[in-house]
């Protein structure tokens, strides 16, 4: 069993779909499970730790990686964003030093490389499409700006075991024999290793030359391979997909990315009724919910309306000045949760969610606790079917098409 641990529930169904696309036989769970079923080839344990105190997002994940090994992972994957989203404090450099001494490893691979999303790696530098993850829109991303694209930099400042090296690309373009040498020489002086990745067959070679570390790590694309590999080695194919769900359906988007306020801007002009939290005028979440739901009952029959409260850069600033970035978040979080329990109780039962904050607030509003993958409305953004009578989908803020929000919403 592969056994993953992502630091929030957008990166968990990332990845949970790149295993299942692979034909391995997976299951989610957002946050800690009280047992894991061992029957399966993968597992995903989505936490909410990205932006949490370094201290606890280090104290649940190691609870989530013994939750795994217990059920048979004898493979664990660490998930976090293809941007690397973290702080200087963290929090990917103190989680992964306690996982590797969890698994008593001494290097780890791992990187944010996902080709088919536009995220590469060159000289140790993470590119986003063209550019340098520091010239962005990452640059301005509200709790984890990312200035600063040269990872061994990034993860030198986070972990206790600084010094960490690249495997250089044209050590990578020779294939996984040399990935392989390159690895075990690079471990005698590094805990850290960031393989260049510039195509997803740089990936697949990456991994087959990692798939037996009891610890590797990064973005989907990585993962990915892993799962490609296990389905080598297995003989197992790719399964259809069911179709995707049917019932009414709302919207709810809290990402500030460019993408998603390009895809909310794309629903807006398709028509839909959108109704915007504004933290600024009301801090209060108890009354933000009330009015965003006194608004859905007021609206006539029709497609799925949107409930939002995503800003542009300028405009964010403005909120985070006035009412502080912490708390800011945590109104605009409590308010889009009670709005989610409310529209469940009025009979929503497709959940389209923006943004990786948002969609863990929202699931555990939901009382959420995992599901079973099904068909990805883009790719690396499935529906998930909890079996509880909802179903939903859980979107990285920077992933879909422009008209995402509008086809995975549509009636059925």
């Amino acid at each position: 069993m592969i056994g993953a641990v992502a630091d929030d529930v957008t990166g968990g169904t990332d990845a949970a779909v790149a295993f299942r696309r692979q034909g391995l036989r997976t299951a989610i769970y957002f946050g800690l499970p009280e047992t894991v079923d061992p029957g399966l080839d993968a597992v995903v344990i989505a936490l909410k730790t990205r932006t949490a105190p370094a201290a606890d997002a280090v104290t649940d994940s190691l609870a989530a990686a013994a939750r795994l090994r217990a059920a048979g992972a004898d493979r664990l994957y660490f998930k976090y964003c293809s941007t690397f989203d973290s702080t200087a404090r963290g929090n990917i450099g103190p989680v992964l030093d306690a996982l590797t001494a969890f698994t008593g490893t001494d290097a780890v691979v791992h990187t944010p490389a996902s080709p088919e999303h536009g995220r590469t790696a060159y000289q140790g530098h993470l590119f986003v499409h063209d550019r340098l993850l520091s010239d962005s829109p990452m640059r301005d991303h509200p709790l984890t700006p990312m200035r600063d694209a040269n990872l061994l930099r990034l993860m030198d400042a986070q972990t206790a075991a600084p010094g960490s090296a690249t495997v250089p690309y044209a050590v990578v373009r020779e294939g996984t024999a040399a990935i392989a040498a390159a690895i075990t020489k690079a471990r005698k002086y590094s805990r850290y290793l960031f393989p260049d990745v510039l195509t997803d067959a740089d990936l697949l070679a990456v991994a087959r030359a990692v798939a037996d570390e009891p610890l590797t790590g990064g973005g989907a694309g990585l993962a990915g391979a892993l799962a490609a590999v296990a389905a080598e080695r297995r003989g197992t194919a790719a399964d259809a997909p069911p179709e995707p769900p049917g019932g009414p359906a709302a919207v709810l988007a809290g990402s500030c990315s460019a993408r998603t306020l390009e895809q909310i801007a794309h629903l807006q002009r398709a028509g839909r009724p959108a109704h915007r939290l504004d933290a600024l005028a009301t801090p209060d979440p108890d009354a933000l919910a009330a009015a965003a739901l006194a608004w859905y009952d007021a609206l006539g029959p029709g497609e799925a309306p949107l409930v939002y409260s995503s800003l542009p850069p300028g405009d964010l600033a403005a909120v985070q000045d006035a009412l502080g970035t912490e708390r800011s978040a945590q109104v605009l979080e409590a308010a889009i949760a009670r709005v989610a329990l409310g529209l469940k109780d009025r009979g929503v039962t497709r959940f389209v969610c923006a943004g990786g904050e948002t969609s863990g607030a929202i699931v555990a509003a939901l009382g959420v606790d995992g599901g079973v993958i099904g068909a990805e409305a883009a790719r690396g953004v499935p529906w998930i079917h909890t079996g509880r009578g909802l179903d939903v989908l859980l979107k990285s803020g920077n992933f879909g098409e422009p008209d995402l929000l509008l086809t995975a919403s549509e009636a059925r």
